[in-house]
């Protein structure tokens, strides 16, 4: 149980969360509402609720129905794709019952994000006690101020509840070697699926780390070529999170990354090179490789071979 502080900003942290997640909701009902009236705008700009997107909308919802003049509402970058958002912004079959619903939630996504803007305002203020705890979550690869927030939020900033960081891997239910049958979860881990908040917010920042040309960036990319995708994101998930119980448990630690060529790294010449035969291997490739003399120093010595 931790103490009355963090349940006050687990609170709040679990409150934005339900904000974001009903002004997506709405972002996600308008986008269905443009494609009802045979506006393709998402087909175009990737975000439509951005600068450019949102002067559109707001346009439409309040008449405006020419193309021309709707395109020109293009900024900075969208301006080479006029042309295009002219015939995705055709309003044929665009009605006044759509314009009077589209209003509507544009002013509902408005009143959500001024809400979260003060939800970020108060908790900022809850969390100057562990400016320090988040500005050391906020150096791993894929968090911010807000996932680390949410983080601290859930699990506290005293590591002495959990010995070791897979007691807080599997008390998070961000363990491996779940077993399931038949839809049925087998063995220890079969009792629950884990703090959903938790699971959100390492979620997000799995995907971001992804991205990353980062040691962790660099592990999922590589567990990805033999797993599928969101499993390699879930064991991405745990090693943030034992990253972050020990960050926690030190005050002096500061998060130092591996780099992207760690497991080259740690990985000999020889099993390096069986890798790589394997790979062309199956891509029905023919290989002879000439490995180095044995006495020859392997990090100084030369790999040669032919693929055919």
């Amino acid at each position: 149980m931790p103490p009355e502080d963090i349940r006050r900003l687990r609170l709040c942290t679990r409150y934005r969360r339900k904000l974001v997640q009903m002004r997506t909701g709405q972002k996600e009902r308008c986008e269905k509402l443009l494609e009802d009236a045979h506006l393709k705008l998402s087909s175009v700009i990737s975000d439509i609720h951005g600068v450019s997107g949102r002067d559109m909308l707001e346009a439409i919802a309040a008449g405006e129905r020419n193309p021309k003049v709707l395109a020109d509402k293009a900024r900075t970058r969208m301006r080479p794709k006029i042309r295009k958002l002219e015939e995705a912004l055709d309003c044929s079959f665009f009605t006044a019952g759509h314009a009077f619903v589209l209003h509507r939630m544009l002013r509902s996504i408005d009143q959500l994000t001024a809400e979260i803007a003060e939800m970020d305002e108060k908790i900022a203020v809850m969390c100057e006690p562990y400016e320090r705890q988040v500005s050391q979550l906020d150096g791993i690869p894929g968090f911010g101020v807000t996932a680390s927030q949410d983080l601290i939020a859930e699990i506290g900033i005293d590591m002495s509840a959990f010995p070791a960081p897979g007691h807080l891997c599997s008390w998070a239910r961000q363990a491996p070697g779940v077993r399931e049958s038949a839809g049925k979860r087998k063995g220890k881990n079969a009792t629950g699926r884990g703090n959903p908040y938790i699971g959100g917010t390492l979620g997000e920042t799995a995907v971001g780390a992804a991205r990353t040309q980062t040691f962790p960036g660099a592990k999922c990319r590589r567990m990805s070529k033999h797993m599928p995708k969101k499993k390699a994101q879930g064991a991405l998930m745990r090693t943030q999170l034992v990253i972050a119980h020990h960050l926690l448990s030190d005050p002096d630690a500061r998060y130092e990354d591996l780099g992207t060529d760690y497991y080259e790294r740690r990985a000999g010449t020889r099993r390096r090179a069986r890798g790589h035969i394997r790979s062309l291997e199956q891509l029905g490739c023919k290989v002879t490789v000439e490995f180095p003399d044995p006495e020859t120093d392997t990090a100084t010595g030369e790999l040669t071979g032919r693929a055919g």
